[in-house]
Order: structure tokens, then C-alpha cells, then sequence
């Protein structure tokens, strides 16, 4: 089985009516006009998608931060990008990032719940989540771990009811491979220093990890891609930004060994 992996486009824009001037949606429009703009090339996830579209893995899996402030527009922006891969056979994954489910004014909420509806190809919803789908022989367990917070923090929690979902998914059928996709990532190797932006709650998956109930974590939130796995391939998957470190990861499974090998594609 063949992933291709991404995460973090992050597109951007201005403010797209006045009440995004009273609520957490101006820190994500001055970001990313001071900053974002200048760091994130949405040419490169045009790049990503042309490649996906090129290779036909088994399935791509996308895990988060589509935008910079969760607004519409901004979602209609990325969904065009990624379109011909929404709207082809090739079976795609989408779990919503912090920054899309960045505030709750209503049509800021429906421009995420459908950014997954059409993400997911009809295969589930923003409600439905937590939820497993088999692919190939993979569990895929697919969780959102995203909320709005306050001004200051980006951070997500790993609530009981995805806690107990991942539990229960990993003491089943032990002899196939377990995928949890997630946009926060399981592991954190600078706790304190990174406390306004780390998911939290995440201990017992941790515990499933290390004892190989849970083979693989794809993620994204952090920019900078990393691999956090043991010999067999067994552990954490960051793909990074695409957008912004023209980053994704080509990710093969060999489903009865357990066994994960791992290829950076760089689109620049």
C-alpha cells in the first residue's frame, strides 16, 4: 500500500467582513499578511496535487491547517488547488487543523464542515468523526483534534471520547496495521517551550505506541518535517508544510509485517 502524505498549506487572506475585527480571525488575517504570505507558496501544493495525480497511490491523506483564519473564502481557495484530487479515484483523507476550525461564527463552522464533506469524497463528515475506515488492509483511524481557542494559543485536546475510540480500535484485530491520522501530533519533544501549541491528553496513546498496538501517526501542525520511528517504521510521521518547506512524504506499507518505509518528496 502507497500514501502520499501532506499537511499545512495554510492559504491565506484579508479579513472577509467586518466581525472578523471582533474575534480571533484578525490575529490569523495579520499573520498571515505580515508573515504567512510571505513564507507560503501555494504553488507548491499545486505541485503536490500534480504529483499525487501523477503517481496514483492507494490513498492521500491531508492533515490539516488548509487556512490561515478559517474563513471561506480562504477555504475556496485551497479546495479549488486541491480539486482535481477531491474529484478524482484516488481515495483522500482530510482531518481539519486548528487554524480551520479557528472561530465559531457559524459560516466560518460550515466552511469546515464542508471543506471535510468534500476532502472526504462523501466517505464521512465533520460530525462523524472519530471514525475507522479500512483501506488495503489499514485501519485508518481518523480523529479531529481541533477547536477554537483564545487569542494567544493554537493548543488541541485529545478528549475522552477520541481517547476511548483509539483504545478500543487498537485491542481489535491486533493483526492489522492501526494509522491514526491527526493534525496535532502524539509526541512532543519541547512540552513547556511549546505549551500554547501542543495537543494535550495524549499519554495513553503514547502507551500504544510504545507497545505497538498503534503502528503509525501521520500529522502535521508542526512546519518543519520530521520521522519519529523505530527500524520497522513504527511511530510518527510529521509531513510539514507543503506550502511552506515544499514538503510531503510518500509512505509504503507492507501490511502483514507491519513494516513502514518512508520517502521525502521535495517540490521544489
Amino acid at each position: 500500500m502507497k500514501i502520499v502524505h501532506f499537511s499545512d498549506p495554510h492559504g491565506g487572506g484579508p479579513a472577509e467582513d467586518f466581525m472578523a475585527y471582533f474575534d480571533k480571525r484578525w490575529v490569523g488575517v495579520f499573520n498571515y499578511s505580515f508573515r504567512r504570505k510571505f513564507r507560503h507558496d501555494l504553488s507548491r501544493l499545486c505541485r503536490a496535487v500534480e504529483y499525487i495525480m501523477d503517481t496514483k497511490p492507494d490513498l492521500a491523506v491531508c492533515t490539516g491547517d488548509l487556512t490561515s483564519a478559517g474563513q471561506p473564502g480562504e477555504f475556496e481557495k485551497v479546495l479549488n488547488i486541491i480539486k482535481p484530487l477531491w474529484q478524482s479515484d484516488i481515495p483522500l483523507i482530510y482531518t481539519p487543523g486548528n487554524h480551520d476550525c479557528y472561530v465559531k461564527r457559524t459560516k466560518c463552522v460550515e466552511a469546515v464542515k464542508n471543506a471535510v464533506r468534500i476532502m472526504a469524497q462523501g466517505k464521512y463528515s465533520f460530525d462523524t468523526m472519530p471514525l475507522k475506515l479500512n483501506f488495503s488492509g489499514v485501519d485508518l483511524l481518523i480523529i479531529n483534534t481541533s477547536a477554537p481557542s483564545n487569542l494567544l494559543c493554537s493548543w488541541g485536546f485529545l478528549g475522552e471520547k477520541n481517547r476511548e475510540f483509539i483504545k478500543s480500535a487498537c485491542e481489535k484485530n491486533p493483526d492489522i496495521p492501526k494509522i491514526l491520522i491527526s493534525h496535532y501530533p502524539m509526541t512532543e519533544d519541547h512540552p513547556w517551550l511549546r505549551v500554547r501549541h501542543r495537543l494535550f491528553g495524549q499519554g495513553e496513546i503514547l502507551d500504544l505506541m510504545e507497545s505497538k498496538k498503534l503502528d503509525l501517526v501521520l500529522c502535521g501542525h508542526v512546519h518543519r518535517p520530521y520521522l519519529k520511528v523505530d527500524q520497522s517504521g513504527r511511530g510518527e510521521c510529521c509531513a510539514g508544510s507543503v506550502s511552506s518547506n515544499g514538503s510531503m512524504v510518500e509512505i509504503s506499507c507492507d501490511q502483514k509485517s507491519h513494516k513502514f518505509d518512508f520517502k521525502n518528496i521535495a517540490l521544489d
